[in-house]
């Protein structure tokens, strides 16, 4: 069953002592919904019916089981995938996530160590599907036949290194991997060697690079810009 209550799922309110999400079900047990049969649906969590839905999740999958809102999303997936390289712990790795998860891309990749800090991503490595790969080199094993009808994924870096050009001006695949880089380093050597292009942000202030956090949720935006259905 889904976690209820005091999770890290939840979402503060102004005030600490805010309630948040929703409490139970109006009507109680004889109201909840129901198929054709009489049978509880099957997409809602007796728990969370019971005693609210505290989880930072929209409105439409109030009450729902995880399993059953991965599987709505797993309808409208959108064909692209994130990567990030994960040498040193990198703690944007949560960042970079969540916004995939608010872009629901079609899965996520850590490249490097396996674990990562989860803290970050609010929970929302739930509904999305994280894959781990030990190097640059077993990605780009992966993305040689992840692509539609099982042809390969082009692999697309975003940093700022030397040969990179703009993302602003270059068209993104709309079936492709999106490859991040460590926070500190950017992207490895080997990474780029991966890659079919690699793009950068352009920047206009005084600052090296952007947060590799706040970099992936631009490369993904810019990405829905160009492909995503409304």
């Amino acid at each position: 069953m889904t976690p209820t209550g005091g999770t890290s799922d939840d979402v503060p309110g102004d005030r600490p002592d805010e309630p948040v999400g929703v409490g139970p079900w109006p009507g109680g047990p004889a109201a909840w919904p129901r198929l054709p049969g009489g049978g509880l649906d099957p997409r809602y969590d007796p728990e969370l019916l019971a005693h609210g839905d505290r989880r930072n999740v929209v409105d439409a999958y109030r009450y729902w089981t995880v399993e059953a809102v991965v599987a709505d999303l797993d309808t409208r997936r959108h064909p692209f995938h994130v990567a990030i390289e994960n040498w040193q712990h990198d703690l944007n790795i949560g960042s970079v996530v969540r916004t995939a998860n608010a872009f629901n891309t079609a899965g996520v990749h850590v490249v490097g160590r396996r674990r990562w800090n989860r803290r970050g991503a609010m929970v929302t490595d739930r509904y999305l599907h994280v894959h781990h790969h030990p190097d640059a080199a077993a990605l780009a094993t992966w993305a040689a036949g992840a692509g539609p009808g099982g042809g390969r994924l082009p692999v697309v870096g975003v940093d700022n290194v030397p040969g990179s050009v703009p993302i602003e001006t270059t068209p993104l695949p709309r079936a492709c991997v999106l490859l991040l880089g460590q926070e500190s380093t950017g992207l490895t050597p080997q990474a780029q060697a991966v890659c079919d292009v690699v793009v950068h942000i352009t920047q206009h202030g005084s600052t090296r690079s952007l947060n590799a956090g706040a970099a992936g949720a631009i490369a993904m935006h810019t990405w829905m810009t160009t492909h995503a259905r409304s």
